[in-house]
């Protein structure tokens, strides 16, 4: 079993949940959340998930992972706009994260005093 941030995975199985409530995943959605989850903390790159998860070394679509990046993202409850999950790395792959990533918070506008 792999647990990271209340995502458990059961590789035996083939199950998920995000804080014990079970995840209904398709296969391919399953091997690209345990592609990352089993490296958590590192950064994966396109390619590893391209060969490790659709067993192939060319692009079938770039899109490929991102469609089913959308799906794990929206399935595990992970805003797209500030993932705390997984996070893109751009230029270099993607992380699931350790830990929630702290966001700097936008400092309020300031009014101009008369």
């Amino acid at each position: 079993m792999l647990s990271v941030q209340g995502v458990d995975l059961d590789v035996e199985t083939r199950r998920v949940w995000r804080d014990g409530q079970e995840i209904r995943m398709s296969n391919k959605e399953f091997d690209l959340v345990h592609a990352l989850i089993s490296r958590a903390g590192e950064i994966v790159t396109r390619e590893e998930l391209m060969r490790d998860v659709w067993q192939t070394n060319f692009w079938t679509s770039a899109k490929t992972i991102d469609v089913h990046l959308g799906w794990v993202r929206r399935k595990l409850g992970d805003d797209t706009r500030r993932p705390t999950l997984i996070t893109t790395i751009r230029g270099r792959g993607l992380r699931f994260e350790l830990e929630p990533p702290v966001y700097a918070a936008k400092p309020a506008p300031q009014r101009a005093v008369s």
